[in-house]
């Protein structure tokens, strides 16, 4: 009659520490890809306002707020909408689809001027920015966003949306204060658009769920 003979304490060790060993490898490789997403969305916080100084520094306007964008720019279109007018502001909303609002023609004029890459075609399926997760970009003045006082005081925002609570927080945490309703930087419920009423931002997040981020320069 055969007798059944299991594993020994030294082959369970084994196993057991193989186990282990890819364990800590894939949370390795998760966090490793993690902080790679928050460094390329860290890039567009960082990158863009020096994009838009750039073109002010070398028109004297401020990009989607420059009313003679088609004498500087070859193909340049100027804003038209509402009562917007060359005053140091980019209006309309950061997510704005007008064709003629500043906050949407900002990014046509930083294409031209060699500052952004992407389509300079007002319009194109491929005009609107979009950050690494997918999410849109957009910039408007902090008085049209609506954050209300306090040290979210620059004069104009850089906005990203669809950003996971997870990566919103070490965006925080990377650029500003860590905490979502204070400092230069905002963590707001994601598609918030202009309502009038301040938004003042989140400080408890839920890491899963998805936030837009606006941070103020």
């Amino acid at each position: 009659m055969n007798k059944l003979q299991g594993f020994s304490l030294i082959e369970l060790a084994m196993v057991l520490v193989i186990a282990g060993l890819l364990l800590a490898g894939v949370m390795r490789g998760q966090e490793l890809i993690a902080n790679a997403k928050v460094k390329s969305l860290a890039s567009d916080f960082r990158n863009i306002p020096a994009y838009i100084y750039g073109y002010q520094d070398r028109f004297r306007a401020l990009p989607g707020d420059d009313h003679v964008a088609d004498i500087h720019l070859a193909g340049g279109v100027n804003a038209t909408s509402g009562n917007q007018a060359q005053n140091g502001l980019i209006e309309g909303a950061w997510s704005s689809d007008t064709a003629t609002d500043e906050s949407y023609l900002l990014w046509q004029h930083l294409r031209l001027a060699g500052f952004a890459t992407g389509s300079a075609v007002v319009g194109s399926a491929q005009y609107v920015p979009r950050n690494s997760e997918g999410g849109r970009l957009g910039i408007t003045n902090s008085g049209t966003l609506g954050i209300g006082s306090g040290t979210f005081n620059g004069m104009h925002a850089l906005c990203s949306d669809g950003i996971l609570g997870k990566y919103a927080l070490q965006l925080d945490i990377m650029l500003d204060d860590g905490v979502g309703d204070s400092g230069a930087m905002r963590i707001l419920n994601n598609g918030t658009q202009s309502s009038g009423a301040p938004n003042t931002g989140t400080a408890t997040l839920q890491s899963a769920m998805p936030y837009l981020v606006c941070m103020s320069f």
